[in-house]
């Protein structure tokens, strides 16, 4: 009975570490909102890897899915399942940083500079 108490008092210590190093954590569960030209970008970002995009422009939307890796130099590697959105390679490579709610940044890829901010919840 002690080493099951011990497993799991070990278990809530090492949980709270774990998320810690998770440069994505605070993206899961939330939105990043990308704003450039005439398209807005919402992206989800799940743990288990897999994320969705719905981009509208002139009010059309259109959503896209795949998976997500990092990939130890800095960068956020979207591979997409199906179709691709318009002018992107694949796998998509960016730079990538730790974020929360709130925080506002600029990209910017092949010359084209957008706004990005991150939101509480699913949007």
């Amino acid at each position: 009975m002690r080493f099951l108490v011990a497993c799991a008092a070990f278990a809530l210590c090492v949980t709270p570490a774990l998320a810690a190093e998770d440069i994505m954590a605070g993206s899961y569960g939330n939105t990043i909102v990308s704003t450039g030209g005439m398209t807005e970008i919402h992206t989800h970002y799940r743990a288990d890897h897999s994320f969705d995009m719905v981009g509208s422009m002139m009010g059309m939307s259109r959503t896209y899915q795949g998976s997500w890796a990092l990939d130890g130099k800095g960068n956020i590697c979207r591979t997409f399942t199906g179709k691709l959105p318009p002018n992107v390679t694949n796998p998509l490579c960016t730079p990538i940083a730790a974020r929360k709610i709130g925080d506002n940044w600029t990209i910017t890829t092949d010359g084209s500079t957008r706004q990005v901010t991150l939101v509480k919840g699913i949007q």
